[in-house]
């Protein structure tokens, strides 16, 4: 009797509809239905094929709505109507494994129809402070950049930060083929269509194509689909995580999904602040990053989110919250690019808050005094390359010049390279006891 209740008090006979009274371009203003920020309506008119568009601001007469697809027209007078709350709902479960997925969850690998066990919140719920779990066990990521020198831990939050054309994409993929874990969640966003053509292909190929689902929306979609994918994504790492499995969530990029939200927030008349940026950007990216970690009762989400800086130096708005945000960065260097080292991780600029508590004491020390002599190499840089310094006058020149070539064949490594995690930290030790103290 009470779930006849429930389903009666759930029904809402009443026909939700408004019309639109002004078109712009990129979004519509309609008299109604009755509706709440984010939900989904269609927008129908006679001769003219139906179309989704998600409410962005809800005003005193109107809303202001932004169409999910940007290539249909839109006039006045066309009817609104709500959809549902299961548009804010996010469809999730292992019918979803080893496929590729839009935003709103329908297949694009051309594969047979997905049939979804369960649905989650699309916006999800953020753990409480006291159900986490800090990070205990180190990732094996295969990268000897990352594993020797800046060491994540299962359920850490970290940052990939880089300007354009640095590598960030190879680096991304090998993680997502390299990182052993129960599940990679691949989630592409606002990224170019060939990539995820590209990325989708090799993944594809895999014996262990089951353990991978990638949602996609592409640069040239609406910003409510693009925001719309990193939902769904977390809400299929979440949906894992609680069946107490651990997830590997890489987003690509962050930068992206606040250039989409920075649409929403400008249609929905939101001020502009620091690089036009809206207030809505800053209010929801805390909420995603929170969403990932570790989870106390079993399960966690590893995430590796990129962040694009417009130049080299890595300081927009976008790139310093996320760096308070995660527990870690990971910093891409052009000028290590242009010498032709990959993965051009930028080692003495990244950090992983974890990693003193995931390295043994031993790791640990290797690791301050190789990064040490990579710093006083870089000091000396000028002296060494101009021929003013003099070999003697000190040893700690003298041992990060006699060492940077086995440094530098250390840490460059070929896309397909997998490193063992052992084998990192004991060529780490070997070089690192070669030289001086550093303490």
């Amino acid at each position: 009797m009470s779930a006849l209740a429930n389903a009666l008090r759930a029904l809402d006979p009443a026909k939700r509809v408004g019309f639109v009274k002004r078109a712009t371009a990129g979004h519509v203003e309609a008299s109604g239905p009755m509706a709440n920020i984010g939900d989904i309506c269609e927008i129908t008119a006679v001769g003219r094929p139906a179309q989704l568009a998600e409410v962005a601001a809800v005003r005193d007469h109107h809303l202001v709505l932004i169409p999910l697809d940007q290539t249909v027209a839109v006039t006045c007078e066309s009817r609104v109507e709500l959809c549902g709350v299961a548009r804010n709902e996010a469809l999730v479960g292992d019918a979803f494994k080893g496929r590729l997925i839009d935003a709103l969850a329908k297949p694009l690998d051309d594969g047979a129809p997905i049939f979804p066990e369960a649905t989650a919140f699309l916006h999800g719920a953020v753990l409480p402070p006291m159900a986490r779990l800090d990070p205990n066990t180190a990732l094996e990521t295969g990268v000897r950049a990352i594993d020797g020198l800046t060491t994540i831990g299962r359920g850490q939050r970290v940052g990939i930060f880089s300007a354009s054309g640095v590598g960030k994409t190879s680096l991304v993929k090998q993680l997502a083929l390299q990182v052993q874990c129960d599940h990679v969640v691949l989630c592409l966003v606002g990224e170019r269509g060939r990539e995820v053509e590209a990325v989708w292909r090799e993944i594809s190929a895999r014996k262990d194509r089951g353990r991978y689902t990638c949602v996609a929306a592409t640069s040239d979609q609406s910003a409510p689909l693009r925001t719309r994918a990193l939902y769904q994504g977390l809400a299929l790492a979440e949906h894992w995580r609680d069946c107490g499995q651990h997830v590997l969530l890489i987003l690509d990029s962050v930068t992206r999904f606040a250039m989409a939200l920075r649409e929403i927030g400008l249609a929905a008349g939101a001020p502009p602040t620091l690089r036009a940026y809206t207030p809505n950007v800053f209010a929801a990216l805390p909420r995603v990053v929170e969403r990932c970690g570790a989870a106390r009762r079993g399960g966690s989400i590893t995430a590796i989110m990129t962040v694009l800086s417009e130049t080299d130096d890595v300081d927009d708005p976008i790139v310093e919250v996320m760096k308070a945000l995660l527990d870690g960065h990971i910093v891409l260097s052009r000028q290590l690019a242009e010498q032709g080292r990959f993965p051009a991780i930028d080692v003495n600029r990244s950090v992983s808050r974890q990693a003193s508590a995931l390295m043994a004491p031993a790791h640990a020390d290797a690791a301050r005094r190789l990064l040490a002599m990579l710093a006083t190499y870089e000091e000396s840089r000028v002296l060494i390359e101009s021929g003013l310094y003099k070999p003697g006058a000190s040893a700690r020149i003298d041992e990060a010049v006699r060492e940077h070539g086995n440094v530098v064949n250390l840490l460059r490594q070929g896309v397909a390279e997998r490193a063992g995690f052992a084998e990192t930290v004991l060529r780490l030790q070997a070089l690192a006891a070669r030289g001086p103290s550093y303490a």
